[in-house]
């Protein structure tokens, strides 16, 4: 049994060892709650999961589970191991992932999709014109699709795999990339817009070289400037996306956000990930290794001198409440920025079915993260109400955060939540989390098409 403590709310996880389902409670010491679980095998392990303030307790979004209109998969092993989505899924689809790649042209040491030159065939574009179909039918054509890898630009048939989403009926299509073929080739990004992508979801870790060459292996910091300009130029929307690691880039929060905002609104926000530990650990990762979001909330707040503040952040409203934030700022004429997400008196505690939060959120998603919106009439003069409005719908700037789990801080509560999902070879849904945790041997839950028996 696992050892006395103090604890609160049982939930249940994974052995990080054998990948067996064990019983796992979150324990509340003060600021800091852990999550401990028990494998009769292998004994008892411990994580890190929040680090106040603001508190877990506090920091809530209830909702009412619904179940996806399409399931692939029966309930027979049990959370997680049905996976596709199976009808005990208590969210809808948001974002969909296809992998159209294993090839990069970087091996970056916190890579968790383990890519490189060594990697099987590319699908063919018939393989990606039936995950269309697969992800049509379960999801609708209003959820946002993902083009991942690897580095999806290494494909030269990449503006042909766009194509066929579009012609499928997606109507916002993103691209997950390191941004060297965008910097390499300046039309490059015209031939990807004229293909019908809408937003670029841009690595982007730091403004300092050093955190570059420790976390993707090399300096690139130029590329990465020339790849947004030329994404910006030819109307793509970009995102950057930085990996937040304790010790090496947490000191560069607000640098990041300050140089994205003198690139809005062509930049449309910022999306931080703190690391999540996929791959071969053999030892558990130490706390001090992990970077919980109330410590990057928090870390913004101070370094960028409080123009935005913890305040600001918001719970989200389609994935569980422990997995990410979000704040929405409006950039001024003169650089200042209003904070626009309502935090106070936002019905936070009253549950709302998972199904609505997931719809706002790709409608949401689909018009802030694609190119800012064009002025659809001159304001008449004098009228600051119309003014106002025409520069939120252009001038919006989003910050935001998604925690990953990992096999050490797996919660299955929090993974039936899940929102975001990842197309398999055999055309299942899998949430992202589930698709990539790994045993501390390397062990793939689902990745490579593998999953516990």
């Amino acid at each position: 049994m696992l050892k006395q403590h103090t604890l609160a709310t049982e939930t249940a996880s994974l052995c990080p060892i054998c990948l067996q389902r064990v019983p796992a409670h979150r324990q509340v010491a003060g600021e800091q709650v852990q999550l401990l679980k028990f494998c009769p095998e292998h004994g008892e392990f411990s994580a890190l999961i929040w680090h106040g303030p603001p508190l877990l307790s506090d920091w809530n979004r209830p909702k009412i589970p619904s179940q996806p209109p399409v399931c692939y998969t029966e309930v027979e092993g049990g959370c997680p191991y049905d996976c596709g989505l199976c009808p005990n899924h208590g969210q809808h689809s948001c974002s969909v992932l296809l992998e159209i790649t294993a090839r990069c042209n970087l091996s970056c040491p916190v890579c968790f999709a383990a890519s490189g030159e060594a990697a099987p065939d590319d699908p063919s574009l018939a393989t990606i014109d039936s995950w269309y179909r697969a992800a049509g039918r379960a999801s609708g054509h209003q959820i946002v699709i993902q083009l991942s890898g690897g580095e999806p630009t290494v494909r030269d048939d990449l503006p042909a795999v766009i194509e066929l989403g579009r012609r499928q009926g997606f109507q916002s299509i993103q691209l997950n990339s390191n941004g060297l073929r965008l910097a390499q080739e300046p039309d490059y990004a015209r031939q990807l817009k004229e293909a019908g992508l809408s937003t670029v979801f841009l690595q982007f870790d730091g403004t300092e070289e050093d955190i570059l060459l420790k976390l993707r292996g090399r300096k690139m910091l130029a590329e990465k400037v020339l790849a947004i300009e030329h994404c910006v130029a030819n109307g793509l929307g970009v995102v950057l996306v930085p990996t937040v690691v304790p010790g090496i880039n947490s000191h560069n929060l607000g640098a990041i956000l300050d140089f994205a905002l003198a690139r809005a609104p062509g930049v449309r926000g910022v999306h931080f990930q703190p690391i999540s530990y996929f791959g071969r650990f053999p030892a558990p990762p130490l706390d001090a290794d992990r970077m919980t979001l109330p410590q990057i909330m928090r870390g913004i707040e101070e370094q960028t001198a409080g123009r935005m503040r913890l305040q600001d952040f918001a719970p989200p409203g389609c994935e569980h409440s422990h997995c990410s934030f979000h704040g929405n700022f409006l950039v001024e004429e003169n650089g200042s920025l209003r904070a626009l997400t309502k935090t106070d008196d936002c019905g936070c505690n009253k549950p709302t079915p998972a199904a609505e939060g997931a719809q706002k959120s790709k409608e949401f998603l689909s018009q802030q993260w694609a190119a800012p919106a064009q002025p659809q009439t001159a304001p008449a003069a004098g009228n600051e109400f119309d003014t106002f409005i025409e520069r939120v719908r252009s001038h919006t700037f989003a910050v935001s955060a998604m925690a990953f789990q990992d096999a050490w801080n797996i919660d299955l509560e929090r993974a039936r939540s899940c929102c975001i999902h990842v197309m398999t070879a055999t055309e299942k849904l899998v949430p992202f989390c589930l698709y990539n945790l790994t045993a501390a041997s390397g062990k793939a839950l689902y990745r490579g098409g593998q999953h516990a028996d």
